[in-house]
């Protein structure tokens, strides 16, 4: 299991999709390709943007399919934020765009 912290990466409004890529290349889709589970600890984050979720994990579901939303784990996540994970992954699965 790999934990990643988002604070540390994004601050506590998290909206750098450019630092969501990265996060998406560097770490996810090798920790997936691992078969490893990821969690994504939102501890100090206060908002997100969509744009920053569909960034982080639109292109995982696009490529791997749903079934890919099995292997991660969204952590201390607030209202807010799960609400805006939702939407994208709602959006993703029925056939948006990525």
């Amino acid at each position: 299991m790999k934990t990643i912290m988002i604070h540390p990466l994004a601050g506590a409004f998290a909206e750098n999709k450019d630092v969501a890529r990265d996060l998406r290349i560097s770490e996810l889709l090798p920790a997936l390709e691992k078969k490893e589970d990821i969690i994504l600890d939102f501890s100090g984050v206060d908002a997100v943007t969509q744009s920053f979720i569909h960034a982080l994990i639109s292109d995982l579901i696009r490529k791997h399919g749903p079934e890919v939303l099995d292997h991660l784990e969204f952590k201390s996540c607030n209202d807010t934020i799960k609400k805006i994970i939702t939407i994208v992954v709602d959006y993703m699965q029925e056939g948006g765009p990525a």
